[in-house]
């Protein structure tokens, strides 16, 4: 089947419109589809029980009934459903649940917004005086500015994968997250930063238009290139794990609410302050520990993120044994969370990669 831009009667019955031929096409690249209000961007509304307060998707009757409610959680491949949903409603659009469909998209604005300061632009990132930021207007200009720090193509111009223009002139695009790292958004009622200035990240927890799909703004259209998405490179990757974008585990219930001795003796394995190196990853290890007593939802996955990141630097400009840094991780994220060790190792293994291609060079003072 071609891409869902250059879809044509020869691709569906003449009796089936040509929004679920676009439903029809994602759904056979794997990717679990869900409709859209007809003319928007937006699932279409729940039914009514589905709108009270505290109903939950995840034990909803209309989900295994074959309802569309809940947006991206009633996303499917199934054929039959699919044609089904648009007899009902051949208005609907057509969107594709991220994490399912294992994507990674790279969401990128054109809104009216004055330019934030330097050390907003790219979250995290510094950017020195010397670097001219004039012209600089939109998610366009700061994503390449990105890329241009890690020496590499810029995304927007990446024909080698599925790009999306937008009826408001930005861009989706499409990769797919072969690592299996299961990144997050960071858009929505996610707290992660975004990517960049007016760069956002769609991925589990989201969706994404699809291509060929109309709107009441106009058409979402794929530009010339691939017509499916490509691995998403390893430098966006080390970023998104930088950004904090990886999914944290399901909540587990809290069981103590003291810090245990091993998390502090894990801080003070890692150095306890005898160099600039070990004092800043002890810093970042007691902020790990102390999710001890702090309640699911506080950002440790982040925390423990940020310190494998900067361990993965340290031990990479030579500052810190790699072994031993690793080990302080684990020992802290098992006192923390002991019951998603599964999920810290993952967590630790791709910080400590990431922080190992970007190494951290500590002014030594006599």
């Amino acid at each position: 089947m071609t891409a869902p831009n250059a879809a044509t009667g020869s691709d569906r019955t003449s009796s089936e419109p040509r929004s679920l031929a676009v439903a029809r096409w994602c759904a056979a690249q794997g990717w679990p589809v869900h409709p859209l209000a007809p003319g928007r961007k937006t699932p279409p509304a729940n039914c009514e029980p589905c709108r009270n307060a505290g109903h939950e998707a995840a034990t909803c009757p209309c989900l295994p009934a074959g309802r569309w409610c809940h947006g991206f959680h009633a996303a499917t491949l199934d054929q039959d459903l699919l044609a089904a949903w648009w007899r009902a409603t051949p208005g609907f659009g057509t969107a594709v649940s991220c994490g399912p469909a294992g994507l990674v998209v790279i969401d990128v604005d054109t809104h009216s917004e004055t330019v934030p300061a330097r050390d907003r632009i790219l979250p995290g990132i510094p950017i020195h005086d010397d670097v001219p930021l004039e012209g600089l207007s939109s998610g366009y200009h700061s994503l390449a500015l990105l890329a241009a720090l890690r020496s590499a193509p810029d995304p927007a111009t990446d024909t080698g994968t599925l790009r999306v223009r937008t009826p408001s002139g930005g861009l989706h695009i499409w990769y797919r997250d072969t690592a299996g790292l299961a990144f997050t958004c960071s858009t929505g009622s996610s707290a992660n930063r975004a990517l960049a200035w007016q760069v956002d990240v769609r991925a589990h927890g989201g969706f994404i238009v699809a291509p060929g799909t109309v709107t009441g703004d106009g058409t979402y259209e794929a530009l010339p290139g691939a017509r499916t998405p490509a691995p998403l490179p390893q430098w966006l990757s080390d970023d998104l794990v930088r950004t904090g974008h990886l999914r944290a585990p399901s909540p587990q219930p809290a069981t103590d609410h003291v810090v245990p001795p091993r998390a502090r003796q894990a801080v003070i394995a890692a150095g306890g302050g005898r160099t600039s190196a070990t004092r800043m990853l002890d810093s970042l290890l007691q902020d790990v520990a102390d999710c001890a007593t702090a309640p699911e939802g506080t950002g440790f996955t982040a925390k423990l993120n940020r310190a494998a990141y900067t361990a993965g630097g340290l031990a990479a400009g030579g500052h810190l044994p790699e072994g031993e840094a690793e080990q302080a991780l684990l020992d802290a994220a098992l006192a923390a969370r002991p019951a998603q060790d599964r999920h810290n190792r993952a967590v630790i293994r791709a910080g400590l990669a990431a922080g190992a291609r970007r190494p951290l060079h500590l002014e030594v003072r006599g």
